[in-house]
């Protein structure tokens, strides 16, 4: 079960005395949110607004949202990351889920055994970061040698986004192999591509593990596909995330140059949601790279060519005669 730390709400509400806050968060606990902003409303008697667009991570916080709705405070709930406020008005919540690892986790360190492996690294995302340390001991008791990679910037040691993976790439060299804790196909995955080392999804609420090294194959061989399907584009619309953590100007002029240098034509393009159903009215463009979310591709699916970043520093090398594989075997994917 999912549980918010609303303990801090309240104590920053106590604390701060704001006249109004919002909530937001991922899709997932929306419903706990909302609980949440009923017990503020009768505790406090203060406007306490629920964000109901979709909140991805801290890229993601919705503050132009809580500034158009006068709010002294926003409580960006689920995003663990390793700074407790983000700017004047943002204050990051924990929301952890106590399902328990161990069952999971002693069935994979005895099975785990046959394939000769003795030093596993452990990685998860923000919601089960309370439960490394348990399954580390497991693990260690069994005879494994355990790493557990240091965080950098937003992450925790252990952690990743969907686009920053430096515990598991400082990491990659001195393990036999990853072991991601939770239900994330993606993020299990990202970790094979980036590390090219044998990576098993621990899912403790079927109480099973996998390893995901041949979805990972098809995914980074559908991300080098993408790439030389825009290889022939006469025109590409170079897309800039008009949200606050997905906004990156800079790049997108820096690829539009190298771009036209290649001999392309480039619009830019701005917009906040970057869907399948947005890009249809641009019939004239024959690919895209967008330049707010290296998720944006490989979960959507769309009629033409959408590249990341990686993939477009790929096409570059391309257009050049330049090798350009491995480019997803990097520590961030922006």
């Amino acid at each position: 079960m999912i549980h918010i730390d609303e303990e801090k709400i309240f104590s920053t509400i106590t604390e701060k005395k704001p006249h109004s806050v919002a909530l937001d968060g991922p899709d997932g606990i929306l419903k706990k949110i909302q609980s949440c902003a009923h017990k503020l409303t009768e505790k406090y008697n203060i406007p306490v607004y629920v964000i109901g667009d979709t909140s991805w991570g801290s890229c993601d916080l919705n503050i132009h949202a809580a500034e158009m709705l006068g709010v002294d405070i926003l409580f960006n709930i689920g995003h663990t990351i390793s700074m407790e406020n983000l700017g004047n008005k943002v204050i990051m919540v924990d929301a952890f889920d106590d399902i328990d690892f161990s069952k999971i986790a002693k069935r994979c360190a005895i099975e785990l055994k046959k394939k000769k492996f003795t030093k596993i690294s452990l990685v998860t995302s923000s919601q089960y970061l309370h439960s490394m340390q348990k399954v580390k001991e497991i693990f260690e008791y069994h005879g494994y040698e355990v790493v557990i990679g240091r965080g950098k910037g937003h992450l925790n040691d252990g952690q990743v986004f969907g686009c920053e993976f430096y515990p598991v790439y400082d990491t990659k060299d001195q393990v036999d192999a990853y072991l991601f804790l939770g239900q994330s196909i993606f993020h299990s995955a990202s970790v094979a591509i980036v590390t090219q080392k044998p990576t098993f999804m621990l899912d403790p609420y079927f109480n099973e593990y996998s390893e995901i090294s041949d979805i990972a194959r098809k995914l980074e061989k559908k991300a080098i596909l993408t790439v030389y399907k825009a290889q022939d584009a006469k025109t590409i619309g170079i897309i800039i995330g008009l949200k606050e953590g997905q906004f990156a100007n800079i790049k997108a002029l820096e690829l539009k140059r190298l771009l036209e240098l290649a001999g392309k034509k480039i619009m830019l393009i701005a917009m906040t949601e970057i869907t399948d159903e947005r890009l249809l009215p641009f019939e004239d463009i024959d690919a895209f790279i967008q330049v707010a979310c290296p998720r944006i591709g490989t979960d959507n699916h769309f009629h033409k060519p959408v590249l990341s970043v990686p993939q477009a520093i790929s096409l570059i090398k391309l257009l050049k005669g330049e090798p350009h594989q491995e480019f997803l075997q990097i520590k961030h994917w922006l």
